[in-house]
């Protein structure tokens, strides 16, 4: 018999979205995948030439269990000039991927009873490690069409048993950008109940429209001696298969983090630490900025086909590489008692019908959202949203035929 906490754990459904696709196109169908949370293109090749220099100089033995010191020391020098606070680096550890730094934060930190807030839509991961750690999530609904969360509702949700509120800016998968009055609100309460703020900014590399990511430690530095601050080099360096992330938070997290990766994975890949850091060190920007010009082109490209749907609202898509479509006002205009009546039940029909890969809403905790990636190759991404345009204007049609 499995250990009760294995209860806790449904399965990643963007894993699962994944491999539908995966089992379709093994089954000879051409399928057009817009579940991925990755960038479709090469790492940039000073990733390629550190990894193959440390192959070759015969780098093959454990490193500390958070991380080689060189590269901390980059990362917080990295850190320092991003968020304008000054970190060290005992500040810094090094993760296999921004999920092991999470859940450090959540052993770290959590003791049974203890409540988590946080926002959903949400990326699952946040509140089943909350449950492995013997703890309970809390759940503020965050609403279309900006999905930012509404502080009196996140103050309503305290009780004495509140210990920490994971924040994801910007969010997936929404593509929410927190504003600095949002993030300073969160920062004011969390210090009035002495919470812990666990805040992933994983894809603060990807902001468009104008707004900017700002950490909240940049938007309230007195919130920084309770902040964990998880972000990972998967997303921004396409290289999410290679997992390397890392937190910035006090000394004793860092310290936390120690014991638990000693004691689970040691350290995280020690090639995968060398070829961050010879990009850190020898890269330009210029791949950075490649990639941000190009979703940038994708996220209008993708927005002017959007624009043609007839019962669903294009999405802001401010930050990430998501487009997440509100489909309650869709669904509820659908007959009662047709066979589509969630967002799960349109992403099996783009699949199974149009040959298009996505993820339902459900997975995130809302039933009524739709996650489509443009970090798609762009043919196959123009040619994919089409679909989904042509597919979501016929369901009205289609169904009261039926």
């Amino acid at each position: 018999m499995l250990a009760q906490r294995m209860s806790y754990l449904s399965g990643s459904g963007t894993a699962a979205a994944r491999e539908a696709a995966a089992e379709a196109a093994g089954a000879g169908r051409h399928i057009i995948d817009l579940a991925a949370g990755e960038v479709m293109i090469e790492p940039p090749s000073s990733v390629r030439e550190g990894a193959i220099a440390a192959i070759n100089a015969g780098t093959s033995r454990y490193t500390d269990s958070i991380g080689l010191k060189p590269l901390r020391e980059t990362i917080a020098e990295k850190l320092s000039a991003q968020t304008g606070i000054g970190w060290k680096t005992d500040n810094i550890a090094i993760t296999a991927g921004a999920k092991q730094g999470l859940l450090d934060a959540a052993l770290a930190v959590l003791d049974p009873g203890d409540e988590v807030i946080i926002i959903r839509p949400c990326w699952p991961t946040f509140p089943s490690q909350v449950l492995l750690a013997g703890a309970t999530p809390v759940f503020v609904d965050a609403r279309p069409p900006t999905y930012t969360p509404d502080i009196s509702t996140i103050w309503a949700t305290v009780t004495p048993r509140t210990k920490a509120i994971i924040i994801n800016s910007p969010n997936n998968p929404t593509g929410a950008v927190y504003d600095r009055p949002t993030l300073q609100a969160v920062g004011d309460l969390a210090i009035s109940k002495q919470l812990w703020i666990i805040s992933d900014e994983c894809y603060s590399s990807f902001v468009f429209t104008g707004v900017r990511h700002e950490s909240i430690v940049t938007a309230h530095p007195s919130v920084r001696s309770r902040t964990i601050l998880v972000n990972a080099f998967s997303k921004e360096l396409a290289i999410t298969g290679w997992r390397l992330g890392y937190f910035a938070a006090p000394p004793e997290i860092v310290s936390a983090a120690k014991k638990l990766q000693s004691l689970t994975t040691s350290n995280a890949n020690v090639i995968a630490q060398h070829a961050i850091l010879h990009h850190l060190q020898a890269g330009d920007g210029s791949f950075e900025r490649g990639m941000h010009e190009r979703l940038s082109e994708a996220r209008l490209t993708g927005l002017r086909i959007l624009s043609g749907l007839h019962d669903v609202t294009p999405p802001p898509a401010d930050g990430t590489f998501f487009f997440y479509l509100d489909l309650s006002r869709l669904i509820s205009a659908l007959p009662a008692d047709g066979p589509i009546r969630s967002s799960e039940d349109i992403a099996r029909l783009l699949l199974d019908e149009t040959d298009v890969g996505s993820v339902a809403g459900g997975t995130f905790g809302d039933v009524n959202g739709l996650r489509l990636s443009f970090g798609a190759p762009r043919n196959l991404l123009e040619s994919g949203l089409k679909r989904v345009v042509k597919t979501l204007n016929s369901l009205k049609t289609t169904q009261a035929a039926a």
